[in-house]
């Protein structure tokens, strides 16, 4: 598929669509993680959205764009670890439409509970998202769905919202730590970005158990990498995506990977220093700034907490340590 990064305007008119539905999600600066890692560290509050993930952005803007361009669409698919399927149940919801989700078998309980609470008619299929997204492919062709990718230029201009407040409360940031699933978040921050003229550098942050975008990026070319990832299912990628791949080439200062283990610990600093609840993709772009050590002191940093949708048992093993 082609992609262009949206413009100023494109991002203002998926703002207004946003906000008809949910407020501006904070930003803070947390005085401990600040000192803990010797910079000005902001955090993007995201998992205060609707659906405790930036994700529900993009689906909003989504829907009612194919609602513009397809009105005779009744139903629609999509696959999903989680925080992308909550997005579209509750995008679709407002919609008055029927939505179908595909996971893979042992995907988080509490995710699927979620997704069924918001209306999904949830199905298991595959062992890991590559699968359940060829299975949603094939059954949008039979059951006459309408599919919803997990990269679109819509989903990009829904989360570009929310970088676009990162950057209007703090335009002086040096650097900024994004996490890279299938990579709508990463085109979003560099959309934004552009759009408001700035000059920070903008890090892809991967899991050290799913290379795939951070070796497509080394060697220029696009690197399938197998998923091993226990703590991470939003960064849980085999297969990058051709288009975000592209804008990661094209604009990314790094990409940088983070093991099961500093996410944890990300995890558990969020919560002692803010009592926030950030699932381990959420916490992946603060376990980058935390690896990154030295090379960051002194500057002005922003991380968002992108999601905090951990199953409770998952969690209190984290805590644990």
């Amino acid at each position: 598929m082609t992609f262009t990064l949206p413009g100023k305007a494109e991002l203002e008119s998926a703002a207004r669509i946003v906000y008809a539905a949910m407020p501006p999600t904070p930003q803070y600066q947390w005085q401990q993680i600040s000192d803990a890692l010797g910079a000005e560290m902001w955090i993007k509050h995201e998992n205060h959205t609707p659906v405790g993930a930036f994700k529900v952005r993009g689906g909003l803007v989504y829907m009612h764009e194919l609602q513009r361009r397809l009105p005779q669409v009744k139903g629609v698919i999509s696959a999903t670890r989680g925080n992308h399927g909550q997005s579209v149940a509750f995008a679709v919801r407002r919609c008055g439409l029927s939505a179908t989700i595909v996971v893979p078998h042992g995907n988080s309980k509490e995710q699927n509970a979620a997704m069924r609470a918001l209306g999904a008619n949830l199905i298991e299929y595959g062992s890991e998202f590559q699968e359940s997204r060829e299975y949603a492919i094939a059954l949008a062709e039979e059951q006459r769905l309408h599919m919803i990718p997990s990269f679109h230029g819509d989903l990009v201009r829904g989360v570009a919202t929310y970088w676009t407040e990162l950057f209007t409360a703090q335009p002086e940031l040096d650097v900024v730590y994004v996490p890279i699933g299938q990579g709508s978040g990463f085109c979003a921050a560099i959309a934004a970005r552009n759009a408001l003229g700035l000059s920070t550098r903008v890090i892809g942050v991967v899991s050290s158990h799913a290379l795939g975008y951070q070796l497509s990026f080394e060697q220029k070319r696009k690197i399938e990498s197998p998923v091993s990832t226990q703590i991470a299912d939003g960064l849980a990628c085999r297969v990058p995506d051709d288009a975000s791949l592209q804008v990661v080439l094209d604009y990314a200062e790094d990409i940088v990977a983070v093991s099961d283990e500093e996410i944890k610990a990300a995890m558990r600093l969020l919560f002692k220093a803010t009592h926030n609840v950030v699932e381990g993709a959420g916490a992946s772009a603060l376990a980058a700034a935390i690896q990154a050590g030295g090379a960051i002191r002194g500057l002005k940093v922003g991380v968002p907490a992108s999601g905090g949708n951990v199953d409770h048992m998952v969690f209190a093993d984290v805590l644990q340590g």
